[in-house]
């Protein structure tokens, strides 16, 4: 089933929010922010999304908010939040570096400066990976905040998996199947799924349980 189309009241606390972020990062007082809301919402409220949506946005921007104090940036990792998905397309492998080259067009032109842009990007980026190296205290929030889905309840969890398999709808079962079964060994052989202090307490263990359990039902061809 479609994504309904969303209306002025569902993103207005988005909107609300983005104006906050621009201007806590730097924005210049003369330049409107109001646009470029409306060109990344309607982006992240694509139809091919039924994961990276508006909601998954909301989703990161409030663990953003949980685990802000260990970033040196707070204000760079909420814009890069913005951007991680702003480009979405399941079926291309660019995505993140096309989000990141929207963030540098962008930036600059609300007044942003150069230095700041630059690390929103190279956030942007590192969710290739979510692999930021130790110390990389911006880089550690924004994967964490984003990995965070991981260590949702059963159902909740159940939720997410369902709509990561809706958004490759188009790849057969048993491609699906192998695909996902990679995905997962391969966040379960990393020694640490979450790099902040909260996220290591509070996500680690259920992201795991979650991941495992996600694992044995693929073995078993259920």
């Amino acid at each position: 089933m479609d994504t309904a189309p969303e209306t002025a009241t569902d993103t207005a606390p988005l909107r609300a929010r983005w104006h906050a972020s621009t201007a806590a990062a730097g924005a210049a007082a003369d330049r409107d922010p109001a646009p470029y809301a409306d060109r990344l919402l309607a982006a992240w409220a694509e139809p091919q999304r039924r994961y990276h949506t508006t909601a998954h946005l909301a989703d990161v921007l409030a663990r953003i908010d949980v685990l802000a104090a260990h970033a040196a940036d707070p204000a760079a990792v909420e814009l890069a939040a913005w951007f991680h998905d702003a480009v979405y397309r399941p079926d291309r492998s660019e995505n993140e570096e096309r989000s990141a080259a929207l963030a540098e067009r962008a930036l600059p032109e609300l007044g942003i400066d150069a230095d700041r842009t630059a690390e929103v990007a190279r956030l942007v980026r590192l969710t290739v990976t979510h692999d930021p190296a130790p110390g990389d205290t911006n880089g550690e929030v924004l994967c964490d905040a984003d990995l965070a889905v991981l260590a949702g309840a059963p159902d909740a969890y159940a939720a997410y998996v369902a709509a990561v398999r809706a958004e490759y709808g188009f790849v057969p079962e048993d491609a699906f199947r192998t695909g996902r079964a990679a995905v997962l060994r391969q966040l379960l052989g990393l020694p640490r799924l979450f790099r902040t202090p909260y996220g290591t307490a509070h996500w680690e263990a259920p992201a795991r349980r979650n991941l495992a359990a996600e694992l044995a039902v693929l073995a078993a061809g259920e």
